[in-house]
């Protein structure tokens, strides 16, 4: 019973010939399809269908046994069907919620196997961290009981790890970047700027010789 119901846990349906056409108004007819998994065929729905009385809600809380209802919409992307027992028009067990989102079918994973997964990650989690942490335990009956994590290995390993050689550049890289330099010489060509010093002094000598003309006249 256990494994029937993970399978359908890890399944999911949908015919793409509804998909286009699917509402509030149609969706169970979709979920009743003969090919759907999820779908029990001995459900009162199934019972109403084959007399052709027709599937209405008055007509499902007179009778008693497995039936399926639209439990929640939000068209048009999403539809909730539930499955339930009914033993008395007032009185239900829910069985199992199955949700369609974009026209696929899927089951939704009741409470007692959502914990058991979750406890099953942690404890395999736990468990692989203890075993990882038993092997950096050590013991010499003349030093006792250490944790050696294996950052004198590390040391060691950096110390010996063979440097990192670099490729060569191939010819059209070196082709390449010799037009690049030589596009950009051509178009910002270098200045020579005149240092401070010699700027004072060609300032100097002008205005000398603007003086020694001025005494010449």
């Amino acid at each position: 019973m256990a494994d029937g119901k993970d399978n359908l846990l890890s399944k999911s349906w949908h015919d793409s010939a509804w998909i286009p056409i699917l509402n509030q108004s149609n969706v169970m007819d979709y979920f009743s399809e003969r090919s759907n998994p999820f779908y029990d065929r001995t459900c009162n729905n199934e019972v109403l269908k084959m007399q052709k009385l027709g599937i209405a809600d008055v007509q499902l809380q007179n009778m008693q046994g497995t039936e399926y209802i639209l439990l929640h919409v939000q068209e048009p992307i999403l539809y909730v069907i539930r499955k339930q027992i009914r033993h008395s028009p007032t009185q239900v067990t829910a069985v199992s919620d199955y949700y369609i989102i974009a026209g696929v079918v899927y089951q939704a994973p009741d409470l007692g196997t959502l914990l058991n997964s979750r406890i099953v990650s942690a404890v395999s989690h736990l468990q692989s961290g203890f075993e990882e942490a038993r092997g950096y335990s050590k013991y010499h009956p003349s030093k006792g009981y250490w944790w050696d994590f294996g950052k004198d290995k590390e040391k060691v390993a950096k110390k010996t790890k063979a440097p990192k050689k670099e490729e060569p550049s191939s010819t059209f890289q070196r082709r390449r970047v010799d037009m690049l330099l030589d596009q950009l010489c051509r178009q910002y060509p270098f200045k020579m700027q005149t240092p401070p010093a010699l700027e004072a002094k060609t300032e100097e000598e002008g205005g000398e010789q603007q003086a020694e003309k001025g005494a010449q006249n």
